[in-house]
Order: structure tokens, then C-alpha cells, then sequence
């Protein structure tokens, strides 16, 4: 990065502690961190984490000294308006965008920092993805756009194949395993999708407004079945949206506003309080 991080407008700003520390800094976010003892059940651990745009003369904070826990095998859901912030920091917790200044511990490791190569790595091993806009392969059968990551994971075809079809089967997909995109409806090609972030079993699995082109009854659907991954396989799943009803799915919520958490909320449709069992 330029040693003159102000020099182009709208650039983003890493800067030294000292300079984060001024008046229009200090007001931060709701801390949401375990308590010293909880630590070790955290998988994700956020300290102070900022995100600072350079526009014209002016700083804008998208991330404004963020705190907080999540730990292993929650289904969390972060909330906000365009502009909230919760893009911003979705990008960083899954290492495709660097902050201005703080630490991201995923399984204790601080992925600040690394190199591309490395958060390359940190991907293909721990994380899954699941999009708004499915972005699937038109080309590619459901069965092989499931397939697919398992070729960066140097696996043999046919033992790509058999895991993703044992996904599709689960997930209510078998009669459709030879169907491409165009011949299946949004909530089978979501459904394709998670089955695609799952086939490398991922530790944490990003989910981006994954109901934004569904639906509401395909977009309950597919809360079920998020929330019932996370719980049967205790796989951490985050989520962003801007739908507050579909935020109570999760078992916490963070609302963010201004790049700072505002509040952090049990979800009315969680898990434990549909089942009455915890996670």
C-alpha cells in the first residue's frame, strides 16, 4: 500500500492506532466478545476492527471499531441497510478484503495480514460461500457445479461425484442432478448452491442475502435448511440480509448501523426457541 494512503480519493486507509484513537473514533460499537473463560468455544474472534475510505477531505468509517464472538456451530446473522456496513464486513471475515486496522481470528489464527496465496489457502480449506445470485455454471450440470470445488482440492472425478450427489440427495435435489441451471427454479438453484459450499466441509460457511432472489415461501425454505446444517453438522454459518424477519432465523443477531454493531438480539425463530433445545 502507498505510504501516502490519502493520495487518491475513495481509497481505502490503513493508518497507525494513534490516529483512530481521535474524537471521531470514539464512539464505538456494541461489544459483543465472549467472557475470558468462553473464549476457547469461539471459532470467529473481531477486535477493534475499522474500515476507512479516504473520499475528497473527508474519512468515512464503513467499519467503526467492531468487537465481537461467534462460536462454533452458530448460525448468526448480521442485519443492516445498504450501507450498514454488513457487506464490508462479511468481505473481511472471509479474507476478500483487508481492514484499515484490527485482527480477525478465525480457529485462533489472524488472517490480517496474510498473503494472497495464504488467504487463497485459508479459503479452499475452511470456508464456503453461498450467493444472492446462486452464480452457478450455465454450462455445468447441478452435479457438477457441486463438484466443482473438489477440483481445486485435487480430488479424483469420481470421488467428486459421489460426494456431490450424495449432497444433492440430500438436500431433496436427486431428480435433479443432471438439470443445468435454466431447466430449475431458484429455490433448487439455492439449493444447488448450498450443496456446493458444502461439499468441502467447510468450518464457516458466507451466505450473502442467499433469499434475495427468492420467493418468501422458497426464502423460509431455505432458512430451514441453513439453520438445520448449521445444527446437524455444527457448521458456523454467517449471514448478511436486510430482512429483519429473516434475521430471526438466526441464534444471535448483530444489527449494524454506521459501521458499528447497535445491538445483538436472540433470533425469535432460532433453533432453540423452535425446538426448545439448545445448540
Amino acid at each position: 500500500m502507498s505510504s501516502n494512503p490519502a493520495k487518491l480519493a475513495g481509497e481505502a486507509i490503513s493508518e497507525p492506532t494513534q490516529k483512530l484513537q481521535q474524537p471521531e473514533a470514539k464512539s464505538r460499537s456494541i461489544n459483543a466478545t465472549l467472557p475470558k473463560a468462553e473464549l476457547t468455544e469461539a471459532i470467529i474472534s473481531v477486535r477493534d476492527l475499522f474500515k476507512i475510505y479516504r473520499v475528497g477531505d473527508s474519512r468515512v468509517h464503513a467499519l467503526d471499531g467492531v468487537n465481537f464472538d461467534i462460536r462454533k456451530g452458530e448460525f448468526c446473522v448480521i442485519v443492516g441497510t445498504s450501507g450498514s456496513g454488513k457487506s464490508t464486513l462479511l468481505n473481511m471475515l472471509a479474507g476478500l478484503e483487508p481492514p484499515s486496522k484490527g485482527l480477525i481470528l478465525i480457529n485462533r489464527k489472524n488472517i490480517v495480514g496474510l498473503t494472497e496465496d495464504e488467504l487463497v489457502d485459508f479459503r479452499r480449506e475452511h470456508v464456503g460461500f453461498v450467493f444472492q445470485s446462486f452464480n452457478l455454471v450455465k454450462s455445468m450440470t447441478a452435479l457438477e457445479n457441486v463438484a466443482l470445488p473438489l477440483v481445486f482440492h485435487g480430488e479424483p472425478k469420481a470421488l467428486r461425484l459421489k460426494k456431490a450427489a450424495i449432497l444433492l440427495h440430500m438436500l431433496g435435489l436427486s431428480k435433479h442432478m443432471y438439470h443445468r441451471p435454466s431447466e430449475m427454479s431458484g429455490g433448487q438453484q439455492q439449493r444447488v448452491g448450498i450443496a456446493r459450499a458444502l461439499v468441502v466441509n467447510p468450518n464457516i460457511i458466507f451466505a450473502d442475502e442467499p433469499t434475495g432472489n427468492l420467493d418468501s415461501h422458497t426464502s423460509t425454505e431455505t432458512m430451514d435448511l441453513m439453520q438445520q446444517i448449521s445444527k446437524k453438522h455444527q457448521q458456523t454459518i454467517i449471514m448478511v440480509t436486510h430482512d429483519d424477519k429473516l434475521a430471526e432465523y438466526g441464534d444471535r443477531i448483530f444489527r449494524i448501523s454506521d459501521g458499528k454493531i447497535i445491538s445483538v438480539e436472540k433470533g425469535k425463530m432460532s433453533y432453540e426457541a423452535r425446538t426448545g433445545q439448545t445448540s
